[in-house]
Parts: structure tokens; sequence; C-alpha cells
């Protein structure tokens, strides 16, 4: 399962679900687009057009009294407004019953005298009857494909004939129910009526028709002879741009001069008309109406091709979720991508809308990208911090904080084996079994003070940033310059090997003050290649280190009670370290299993100037060992029992018994004075 979830799989099943769920469409991908076109469309800079929406609002209801007005004062509003120097007036008041008030002759005769645009409302049905517009059709059989009414409310009769034109003001909102998009034609009972905006270029443009080419895919062309070609989509309808400014007054607080703007009135008074949700709010339909004249007089021509979500986006969504997840096997260089491109797909379809007025998803696909980038980076995220987690429970007590802490940031230090220079610790408890004597059956005791003394000799491999690789019963084995660098771990081994020896005093005076006798510890030290990292089984492994320079180590350590010393250390480590520590030359030995010999050391603390003499004295002990001079050897020794404040005396002692037995030996002419070991 991790491998699964770690491997590109996953990602790329999750992009899969993304660009089905993309294809597919669902509700609130959808709504999530179109807000997002939204955003694109509404924070343009406004652009100042000659048109005005004139409302009657509150104001006027308190001067002219209750709604609807007697049509007499539609008839004075009207006059008012192209006496003010109006160009045209759009009147978005809908009158489908006779005035109650008995002035429609009276508004009729307005409309003989000013042009009018009046508008119409698709409904169930047909309710009185709308003038027939001229409009030239080209693919007839097509007209089901463009948006359609059951009937047409219109004006009554005597207001209809009179009107210089009337257009339909319906809007459709999207799934969200937002409007966003109107049609400029409607079909009636086939029939085809114009929209309000067409109803208004047609009237300026001074044509008496317009023309529609349908296809099986719905609105080919669209035009109106003396202004030219409208751009829609396939259901002949036009994205509004809400760029597009208008200027907003009280039908009782008008300009003195409108200079000619085309002027739609409507009604804004509270609780008459509902206004219409859009993308910059909710919006009073006279509104929209301005706004799509704005759009469609100044060509501004938002579009969304019908195939770039199959062809462009799509493809684009496959595509980028494979880099993404390809290129996060470089950490890096995967995060720069990804960031690279969730910005550059906003960025871009930002971009391409200002300059192009063109509709890109970029943000839609972002998210799926981001969803699939987040996936494949959060299990690699999720997968180092729990290997952090099990790095800091498998090392906690074997090394030190700022090691562990390392170890997380870093855990192909572990992870990864290496071949590497490392020194090697092994040590062992002396006076075990007084010790498990003295507490006879308690186990529980014996166990509590082993730990305890297992306490004091790690710490200090812990101080010195070294690596606990295992404990053995009441033995240890640990290693320097693996996983952390150390450049002085050969010095560190040693230090260490004689910090462990204080604290094993220290323990002591503990073990005595509880009337238990002391212990020791011997360990032994060596310096040499190791090959390093987790071994064991699939179920169970460790941090370990093999090599010949471990086994040698372990060697070392177990001839300290042979030799009578508490620290031995190999020959490449004292090379390292011969500078940095009092040595005394132990022997020239081959462990067991070797046929090459090595020297090995014992390091002293707190020596003196006696000490530095003494030690003279003992390599010249060794030059006559190895010269075959047993006897002269034997009588050094003899001397030297009692220097090194009695550290040695152990040693001198087997050494003279080592002479004794040589003596014995017939040894050939080029013997080199090393020791062939025959136990471990």
């Amino acid at each position: 399962m991790k491998r699964f979830l770690l491997s590109p799989i996953l990602s790329i099943l999750i992009l899969s679900f993304g660009v089905f769920g993309y294809y597919t469409n669902p509700n609130f991908v959808e709504s999530l687009r179109l807000r997002y076109f939204d955003n694109l469309i509404i924070n343009q800079p406004i652009q100042e057009n000659n048109i005005y929406t004139v409302n009657i609002d509150d104001a006027t209801i308190n001067e002219y009294g209750q709604w609807p007005f007697p049509r007499n004062l539609y008839a004075d509003i009207i006059k008012n407004l192209y006496d003010r120097g109006a160009g045209l007036v759009v009147f978005n008041v809908l009158m489908s019953e006779e005035d109650r008030f008995l002035q429609d002759e009276v508004l009729s005769e307005t409309l003989m005298d000013y042009p009018v645009i009046l508008t119409l409302i698709g409904s169930e049905s047909n309710k009185n009857e709308p003038l027939t517009p001229g409009a030239g059709i080209i693919n007839s059989e097509y007209m089901h494909l463009i948006p359609s009414v059951p009937g047409i409310t219109s004006n009554i009769r005597i207001l209809e004939d009179y009107a210089y034109g009337t257009g339909i003001t319906d809007t459709y909102p999207e799934i969200d129910g937002v409007t966003r998009r109107a049609p400029l034609v409607f079909e009636s009972g086939g029939v085809l009526y114009p929209s309000v905006t067409m109803e208004v270029l047609r009237v300026l443009a001074g044509d008496n028709t317009f023309q529609i080419k349908l296809s099986p895919l719905g609105v080919d062309k669209l035009r109106i002879p003396q202004y030219g070609p409208i751009q829609t989509n396939e259901l002949g309808e036009v994205w509004i741009d809400w760029s597009q400014g208008y200027k907003s007054v009280s039908a009782v607080d008008l300009p003195e001069d409108f200079g000619g703007a085309v002027v739609f009135v409507g009604v804004s008074a509270s609780g008459i008309v509902q206004p219409i949700a859009t993308a910059k709010g909710g919006v009073w339909p006279h509104e929209i109406q301005a706004s799509m004249l704005g759009t469609v007089f100044n060509e501004s021509n938002i579009v969304r091709h019908p195939d770039a979500k199959v062809w462009g986006e799509i493809t684009a969504l496959i595509v980028l979720g494979l880099i993404i997840i390809l290129s996060a096997k470089w950490l890096w260089f995967g995060i720069t991508t990804f960031i690279l491109i969730i910005g550059g797909l906003i960025g871009g379809s930002i971009q391409i809308f200002v300059q192009n007025a063109y509709l890109v998803d970029g943000f839609t696909i972002a998210i799926i990208l981001f969803i699939v980038g987040t996936s494949r980076y959060l299990v690699k995220v999720v997968d180092e911090f729990l290997q952090k987690q099990e790095i800091k429970k498998q090392f906690a007590g074997y090394a030190s904080p700022t090691v562990v802490r390392m170890l997380q940031e870093n855990p192909s230090l572990i992870k990864d084996g290496m071949k590497k220079e490392v020194s090697i610790v092994f040590s062992d408890l002396r006076g075990f079994t007084p010790l498990g004597e003295s507490f006879g059956d308690d186990v529980k005791g014996l166990t509590k003070i082993m730990n305890a003394y297992m306490d004091a000799i790690t710490q200090p491999i812990l101080d010195s940033n070294g690596m606990v690789i295992k404990y053995i019963g009441d033995a240890s084995m640990h290693i320097h310059n693996a996983p952390i660098d150390d450049p002085k771990h050969a010095h560190s081994a040693v230090q260490t090997g004689l910090d462990m020896l204080k604290a094993v005093e220290e323990f002591n005076v503990t073990l005595q003050r509880h009337g238990r006798p002391p212990v020791g510890m011997g360990a032994g030290i060596n310096t040499g290649l190791g090959y390093l990292g987790e071994m064991g089984s699939t179920r169970r492994h460790s941090y370990d280190v093999l090599g010949d320079s471990v086994s040698t180590a372990a060697r070392i350590e177990s001839k300290c009670k042979e030799y009578g010393c508490v620290l031995l250390v190999g020959e490449n480590t004292y090379k390292e370290t011969k500078d940095d520590f009092f040595y005394l030359k132990i022997d020239d030995l081959a462990v067991k299993g070797k046929s090459v010999g090595i020297s090995i050391y014992t390091v002293l603390d707190n020596t003196t100037r006696n000490d530095l003499e003494m030690r003279e004295v003992h390599n010249v002990m060794h030059e006559y060992y190895r010269k075959k001079e047993f006897d002269s050897a034997k009588k050094i020794c003899q001397g030297l029992k009692g220097n090194f404040d009695g550290k040695m005396d152990g040693y001198y002692d087997m050494w003279m018994e080592r002479c004794d037995y040589m003596r014995t030996q017939i040894l050939p002419e080029d013997w080199n004075g090393v020791f062939i070991a025959t136990t471990k």
C-alpha cells in the first residue's frame, strides 16, 4: 500500500477523476468556472457610454403617487426626456392592460410624436398582439435551436401600433441562478422576435429588419444591414460586459441635457420589481439592457468557444497534470514547476481575456491540478513525517537529540547505505556475576540496576554525537562518524571510551552506597571502513554497520580481560590520535581468524611526568621482547609494576607469563613479535 501511495499511480488516478469531472461538467464545476469568468469580466476598467438609465424609484413614487401611474404621466416623462436631449427612449414598463385612468390615448399620441421602444416578455401563452417584426431568416427549419418562448405578452394594441419598435426583455440565468448571457433573438410560434438590444440597434441604424442565418448547430450569422454583423454564440446569446458603463439617474432628478443618449426607463422602486442576480450583484432589468446595448454597440465580444473545454482545456489539464506528477520525482524542481504551472494558468487566462476578450477556464483547471499536485506532495510529506517519527522512535535512545534531528531532516543518511570510515567502540560489563548474585531472586531490582548502568555508559556516547548501534546483554556497540559526519571521529571514540570509564566509576559510587559490589567495564576501539545502513528482514530491521573493522574492534575488546586493561585501541585509531592521548603499547596481535598482526594500545588519563619517563622504559621492554630477549623484557616488567598508578600491574603480570611461555617456543629467525591469538 505504501509503495502504491508513493508511486505516481495515485496522482494519475486523481488526475483521471479530475478530467472526468471536467468533461462531464457537474453543476458545481460549471458554477466554479462561471464565477471565475464573472471575476474576469467585472474587474475590467469601466468604459463610459452615452447611455442612461432613468429610474422610477421611491422618490418618483413619492412625487407622482401610487403605482402604476396614469399613462398621461408616462407621456410626460417621455416628453421631458426628449426635451432634455434624449436620443432614443426605451420604456421598460409593460402595459398589457388598459389604463384604469383611461389615459392610453394620451400616451399613444406621445408615441406618435416621439420614437419610443416598448418591451415585451415571454409567457406561457399570447396576450395581446405584438408588432410583427421584420426579420430575414435563412434556414428557418433550425428555428427550434434558438431560445424559444411559448407565447408573448405585449402591450395593448393602441400602444403597440404607435411604438417605434418592441423587443423582448427576457434573460435566462445560468445553473447557479445568475444571469451572465442574454439572447438577442427569440422564437415564438414560428416567428422570430428581437430582444430589446437588437431592436435598439435596428432603430439606431434606421433599418426595417434584421437578418439571421441558422445552421444545424444554431445561429451561424446575425446582422442588421446598416449596422453590420453581430457576434453571438450558437444560441444567439451575448456575454454581458459589465465594464460597459452607463449613467443612472432618478426620474425626478434628470440632467439638463442627455446629449443624444439612449435612455432606458425602468422601475426600481421598492417592492415593485425584483432585481436580477448577475455577476455584479442584483441589477434592475433596464440596467441589464443598458449594459447589453454597450456590449453589442461597442463590439465588446466576450467569447467562450464551445469546443474550448473539450479540445483545448482538457488537453491542457491532462498534459500539465502529467508534467506535475512526473516532475515531483525531483522535489524542488517539481515544486517550482508546480507553482509555475498553477500561476501560469491563472495569469495566462487573465491575460488572454484582457487582450482578446476570450474566456479560458484557467481557474478550474488550476484547482484540479492543485489537488493533483497537493496529493502528490502531501503523500510525500506524510511519508517523510512518518519516516521522521520512525527515526525518532528508532534512534531517540541511541543518539543525541541533535543527531536525531539531523536524521529526521535527512532520512537518506539512514535509508541509503554507504561505505565510510568509522570508529567502532565495543564495551562489556565486568563483574556481572557478583552483582547478579547480590540480587538473588530480585530480577526486577537487577534489571533496574542494569538499565541504570546502560544509561550511565550511554550518556557520554550521546554527548559526543556518537550512535549506539545495539545493546547486547550487558555489552554495547556504538560508532562515530556515521550517520553524522565527525572529522575527528577517532578522537571522539577514544575520548568517549575514557568518559564511559569515568561514568562507570560514578555509577559504582551509587552501587556501593546501596551495598552492591562495584562493576567494571572493558572497551575496544578500532577505526576502519564500514558498510552502514538499515539491515535486517523486511519486518524487523535496524541501523547497523558491517565490515572487517567491526569484527576487529570486537576482538580487541574481548582481549581487555586477558591483558588486564580496561581500554584497548587498534592501530588505525592510535595513528590518528597518538598526539592527543597518552598511549602505551600492549602487543602486536593477530586476532583469531587473521594472519596479519596489528599493534594494540591502551590509553591512560591523568598522567604525570614520571609516567612519561616510564613509557620510554615500557617501550624498551617491547624492544627486548621483539628481539626474543625475554628474560630482559621480564626483568623490566618487574621494575615497571607500581607505576602508572598501578593500572598496568595486571598487564605486567600477564606479560611476564607471556615471556616465560615464549622462552619455551621455537621461533623462526624472522619472527616479528606478533602473537597469534587462538581464542576470540
